[in-house]
C-alpha cells in the first residue's frame, strides 16, 4: 500500500512538472528586463509554450509615443507601452529561440534568441540573416507573479 501511494505521489509530481512546462511557465526569464543602453523595460510573461516581450516602458516614455517607424502605415499609430515585440520558443533550459524581436526605433523585425547567463542576466541575439547579428545584454529589474 505504502509503495503505491509513493508511486501516486511520484507520478502526480511528475505530471505537475510537465503541465508546468507545456503551460509555458518559464520562471528564470519572467520578469522585467532592462534593455543594454537603459533605453527602457521589457516584461517578458509566459504565452502558451512560449515566452513574449512587451515595452512597459521605453526611454524618454511618454504616453503619447507610438510606433511611428513601423512599415505598415497602419499600425504607425499604435502606442509603444504594452506593444508585443518579442515572442520565443523554449529550446532547452534557459535557452529560448526560434521566433522574433520587433524594434520600434527602426520598424524591422529580426530573429532571435536569448540565453540566461550564469550571472542572471539575458543575452539577447537578434539576425537580420547570419552573421549579420547583434548581441546585447539585459539585466533582471525584477520578477512577476506566476498566473
Amino acid at each position: 500500500m505504502r509503495l503505491k501511494t509513493n508511486l501516486i505521489i511520484a507520478l502526480t509530481a511528475l505530471l505537475l512538472g510537465v503541465q508546468a512546462q507545456a503551460t509555458g511557465v518559464w520562471p528564470g526569464v519572467i520578469g522585467l528586463w532592462r534593455t543594454a543602453g537603459d533605453e527602457g523595460l521589457i516584461r517578458i510573461e509566459a504565452c502558451g509554450e512560449a515566452i513574449c516581450g512587451r515595452i512597459a516602458e521605453a526611454a524618454g516614455d511618454a504616453p503619447a509615443q507610438t510606433d511611428a517607424r513601423n512599415p505598415d502605415p497602419a499600425l504607425r499609430a499604435r502606442p509603444i507601452a504594452g506593444l508585443l515585440i518579442m515572442k520565443l520558443k523554449r529550446l532547452a533550459p534557459g535557452r529560448w529561440g526560434e521566433g522574433f524581436i520587433y524594434n520600434p526605433d527602426n520598424g524591422r523585425s529580426y530573429r532571435a534568441s536569448i540565453d540566461l547567463t550564469g550571472d542572471g542576466s539575458l543575452r539577447l541575439r537578434g539576425c537580420l540573416v547570419a552573421p549579420l547579428c547583434r548581441t546585447q545584454t539585459w539585466t533582471r529589474v525584477g520578477r512577476l507573479a506566476e498566473r
